[in-house]
């Protein structure tokens, strides 16, 4: 059993920049960042193979968000730079012990409580 416990977010202009960061209580094969905008789908952010710190952007992301990790902390970031409204969502940490490289929502096991992200025009 993993527990993620999510810290950051909150309401930022367009064009600033937000932290989130995501502790893991236990294993992780991989860990990532979904998102989800009212009336919208979950949309997968980034996500990384824990080990070997390979990483993945989707493509309305790319370039200006970055996700890294500390392993002595088992801590999981997201550097969310050059914001824009259209990133407004509820930003969810995700893990799973077993799967990885994968945008749907489903095959990640574990979830944050999620953080609230803003960005005003």
């Amino acid at each position: 059993q993993v527990q993620l416990v999510e810290s950051g977010g909150g309401s930022v202009q367009a064009g600033g920049s937000l932290r989130l960061s995501c502790v893991a209580s236990g294993y992780t094969y991989c860990m990532g960042w979904f998102r989800q905008a009212p009336g919208k789908e979950r949309e997968g952010v980034t996500h990384t193979y824990t080990g070997s710190g390979s990483t993945f952007y989707a493509n309305s992301v790319r370039g200006r968000f970055t996700i890294s990790q500390d392993n002595a902390k088992n801590t999981l970031y997201l550097q969310m730079n050059s914001l824009k409204p259209e990133d407004t969502a509820m930003y969810y940490c995700v893990a799973d012990t077993r799967r990885c490289g994968t945008w749907y929502w489903g095959n990640y096991a574990y979830w944050g409580q999620g953080a609230q992200v803003t960005v005003s025009s």
